[in-house]
């Protein structure tokens, strides 16, 4: 019978996966419950299962004492004689075990050893889920969606069940029952109720694993992701960087003809994305980082972290971006924040002794250039610190600039009215000639001649949409 029972407890601890000692101590702290609910709520009781047999043997535990009138009633305690009678060598003060028999358990007893054994074991289970998820924190794992409750999304990750809430998934995204999902792990939690799964769609390092995923060079280490910015829905910013000059960084994530970055924009639904070269220099970062806009120079105040972006008068609201998303998406992703001018604006500053706060050149300071304080991944993607305070809205309000830094006629309230920023400014007629010129698509002869001589440089790759008309099947039917 013990035999059975040992076997038995293997078996348990197989379906669990949960180690056979695990299941041995619930064991013995049930047996233990279960006896001080039936004869007493003594402390002086131990229980011992035998690991080979699985014989189960029940100790009382007392003290032994000199004189009869030191014995508590409680019978924690045994007289000198008695417990030499036992073994000759014992003394007052040492501890004397003695196996008890119990008999008749009762269905009360039984009942609390089951829901003791019980609840330790999943106490066990939980912790092992704990273990287990903790450490794939920043990763990405596959689930099965189960259901959809209040916008929130269940996601069943296999042993534990993970939590999408409306703020992390991404605008327009639908979730269907039963369907397979990636989905990023940004938090887990140890609670009452087991370990919550916090997960997400929208995080700026969900867009970073799924390059791990497609791009060798990134999980090797050859290509380094230096910095991301993502709007979710909207637009992904991404600054690489190779130590090797051999490894072009931003060709390795594009991909022959496009399939790694295209691979990824699939799972995001269509998510634009931006890849640009990393600099040390953070006016060519910044000029990178403003693309598809280019810009004539950038000036730089190093003490202040600012820099002022000059760019051609007709390209300043797409410097700027819709509702300032370009502007927004590069100041996140540099760590500096950033004031666009139009041409003929800063010559008119320039003229009357404006902007003297800036250079033309970047001295760096070791308190701006320490890796860690200011390139760590954490510092820059914090939401409070850069993505609502520093460059939320009102940076292009009227309220920052009515004191003359842009005049009544060029940036008045019409700036972003209907007539000027409408649909109309991306359409065909305004943008398509200086757009098709400045940025090519990945066209057939382009690619091709460029990919097999191994060049793809900065200024042909940096600017790139990888929306889903440059990729799309029609393009490739026609390569």
């Amino acid at each position: 019978m013990n035999k059975e029972f040992i076997e038995a407890i293997d078996e348990l601890a197989q379906e669990k996966e949960v180690s056979t000692e695990v299941i041995l101590e619930a064991i013995e702290a049930a047996l233990l419950s279960a006896y001080k609910k039936h004869y007493g709520s003594n402390n002086n009781v131990r229980v011992d299962i035998d690991r080979a047999t699985g014989e189960i043997t029940i100790y009382m535990r007392r003290t032994v004492v000199e004189t009869l009138a030191e014995i508590n009633s409680d019978n924690t305690e045994i007289h000198i004689e008695d417990a030499q009678e036992i073994d000759p060598s014992f003394e007052a003060g040492d501890i004397v075990e003695t196996i008890v028999k119990p008999k008749d358990f009762g269905r009360i007893a039984a009942q609390t050893a089951k829901q003791v054994v019980v609840q330790q074991i999943r106490e066990a289970e939980r912790s092992i889920v704990y273990e287990e998820y903790i450490n794939k924190v920043s990763e990405i794992a596959v689930g099965i969606i189960q259901r959809v409750s209040n916008d929130t999304v269940y996601i069943n990750l296999g042993k534990t069940e993970g939590i999408l809430s409306r703020a992390e998934q991404v605008p327009g995204e639908t979730y269907t029952a039963n369907s397979r999902i990636k989905v990023y792990i940004m938090d887990v939690r140890n609670t009452t109720k087991g370990p919550q799964i916090f997960l997400s769609r929208s995080h700026p390092g969900f867009v970073k694993r799924l390059f791990e995923l497609e791009v060798p060079e990134i999980f090797d280490g050859i290509v380094e992701i230096k910095s991301i910015s993502r709007e979710a829905g909207s637009r992904t910013k991404m600054a690489v960087w190779s130590a090797n000059e051999n490894v072009d960084a931003v060709g390795a994530c594009v991909g022959t003809r496009g399939a790694r970055v295209q691979a990824v924009v699939d799972e995001i639904f269509g998510e634009k994305i931006d890849i640009i070269l990393w600099d040390e220099d953070p006016q060519t970062l910044i000029s990178s980082a403003l693309s598809p806009a280019k810009t004539e120079k950038v000036l730089v105040n190093g003490p202040e972290r600012m820099a002022l972006a000059v760019v051609p008068d007709n390209q300043l609201s797409l410097a700027i971006g819709k509702e300032g998303q370009n502007v927004r998406l590069a100041a996140r992703l540099t760590g500096w924040k950033i004031d666009i001018k139009s041409h003929s604006k800063y010559e008119e500053g320039v003229e009357n002794g404006e902007y003297t706060e800036y250079t033309d050149k970047y001295v760096p300071e070791p308190e701006y250039y320490d890796d860690d304080e200011y390139y760590d991944d954490d510092e820059y993607y914090d939401d409070d610190e850069y993505y609502d305070d520093e460059y939320d809205d009102r940076e292009y309000s009227d309220e920052e600039y009515e004191e003359g830094e842009y005049d009544d006629k060029e940036y008045d309230d019409r700036e972003y009215d209907d007539e000027e920023y409408d649909d109309r400014e991306y359409d065909d007629e305004e943008y398509d000639d200086d757009y098709d010129e400045d940025y090519d698509d990945y066209d057939d002869e382009e690619y091709d001649e460029d990919y097999e001589d191994g060049e793809y440089d900065d200024e042909e790759y940096d600017d790139e949409e990888y929306d889903d008309e440059e990729y799309s099947d029609e393009g490739t039917d026609k390569e």
